[in-house]
């Protein structure tokens, strides 16, 4: 599916005058022709086919590529992988779910996307650490990313994710799929619309495990398996050379310095996004963190310039990835555990479902985070969760982390994306990326 070069595409819809703020600076991407994919037969041609390949996934990539493989206008072909047990596995479901032997394997990310020129996007489902280098390599070989999140590592970092997207003109979508789930949306468009009256506070849920500090030793060496098994130096990949142990590529590297963005990262890449994007605030971040004096950041207040403020809060919540705005005219809050939005008055929840109703007619959105990718594939408009939604949360993510890291109040400037007042939280802005996984 390529785009020439020089093509325009139409203008990227409103989230109802303020949802795609964030995506106002970005330049408007070419239209799409007509991929020369291979199809499976159906309903849906070949050449309108979506070819699609992946990079990194454990159990969480699997859940996503089994949300994806039911599309009917998506060819899934390739896994490159750098553990020989997960391009197995991959390959085992698609070739399951397409009845052939079709799905290719690599283990270098680099032959992947210099040789499938035929695929269009890439799921990238890493650990946190090659989240954003693995979505600029594959925006720069012409690929479209769906990138899970957290989908940083510093603010620096973030923002180059946005200039690759923008100099590229490749669709770019962050996994915080609850912006694209309507009890959520109802919320968020809620708060947008005026409904709960001038919104004061935001309370975002942070993950109840961890902490905010995180580990900076490293697990003691262990034999190396075969590179064939574990590829460890591309395991690696940009951070600093560490001894190898299996706990690590098992999922034991949450928690560490090296390779998480902390109990804020892992819920506050969806929870600031969903609180921003309520109080109008997706193309930027609060100015002020205020340091708390516990293990997590629970109960740290930050402030936005208008005035808003978003509470990191731990407990509380009726499942995950929590978010509730208080106005001075209502209430709404949602996390996965609720059945529908929670309102402070019924009549909020019919103005909401009319809401969200309007907001579907006007956008033209799909309400599945990955139906919506795919359409922006082929529409070249913005996603719900695009590059700068991405990054300006988790600018969000990132300040919260160093405002306890340094134990003190951080005053943040988002449109210079600096610290003014302390040097020492500008040395975090970026972090140093070992040769060659360089950006």
């Amino acid at each position: 599916m390529r785009t020439p070069k020089g093509s325009s595409g139409p203008h990227r819809r409103e989230f109802l005058g303020s949802m795609a703020t964030a995506g106002a600076a970005a330049a408007l991407f070419p239209t799409i022709v007509p991929a020369s994919a291979l199809g499976r037969g159906g309903a849906v041609a070949p050449s309108e086919r979506i070819v699609l390949g992946a990079i990194g996934l454990g159990p969480r990539g699997e859940f996503d590529l089994k949300w994806m493989l039911p599309h009917q206008d998506v060819q899934f072909v390739a896994i490159c992988d750098v553990r020989k047990s997960r391009r197995e596995a991959i390959k085992a479901i698609a070739d399951q779910h397409y009845g052939n032997s079709d799905c290719k394997m690599y283990h270098d990310m680099k032959e992947f996307l210099d040789e499938r020129k035929d695929i269009d996007a890439v799921l990238i489902a890493t650990g946190d650490r090659w989240h954003a280098p693995a979505a600029i390599y594959a925006m720069r070989a012409g690929k479209d990313v769906y990138s899970e999140k957290p989908s940083c590592m510093s603010i620096r970092e973030g923002r180059k994710v946005v200039e690759v997207a923008r100099e590229t003109g490749r669709i770019y979508q962050t996994g915080v799929q609850r912006l694209s789930e309507e009890p959520f949306v109802m919320a968020i468009l809620l708060a947008q619309s005026g409904k709960l009256g001038k919104v004061h506070t935001v309370r975002a849920h942070i993950a109840p495990w961890d902490d905010a500090y995180m580990r900076r030793d490293w697990l003691p060496a262990q034999p190396l398996p075969p590179k064939e098994e574990v590829d460890w130096d591309a395991w690696l990949g940009p951070c600093p050379a560490r001894p190898y142990n299996a706990e690590y590529v098992n999922g034991g590297w949450r928690g560490h310095y090296d390779f998480h963005t902390s109990c804020i990262g892992e819920w506050g890449a969806h929870t600031f996004a969903q609180g921003q994007a309520g109080i109008n605030c997706l193309n930027t971040s609060p100015v002020l963190y205020h340091f708390v004096d516990n293990e997590s950041g629970d109960g740290m207040v930050t402030e936005f310039a208008c005035g808003t403020r978003m509470i990191l809060q731990r407990e509380g919540w009726k499942g995950s990835c929590g978010m509730t705005f208080e106005g001075d005219e209502g209430t709404a809050s949602c996390a996965d555990g609720y059945k529908e939005t929670e309102v402070s008055s019924p009549a909020l929840l019919e103005e909401g479902k009319k809401l969200v109703a309007e907001y579907k007619e006007k956008t033209g959105r799909a309400l599945d985070h990955v139906r919506n990718f795919f359409d922006c594939v082929k529409s070249r408009q913005q996603p719900v969760a695009n590059a700068e939604v991405m990054h300006h949360s988790m600018a969000t993510v990132h300040a919260a982390n160093l405002c306890m890291w340094l134990r003190t109040d951080l005053e943040y400037d988002p449109e210079k994306e600096i610290f003014p007042k302390n040097e020492q939280a500008n040395l975090w802005l970026d972090r140093s990326y070992r040769h060659p996984w360089t950006v």
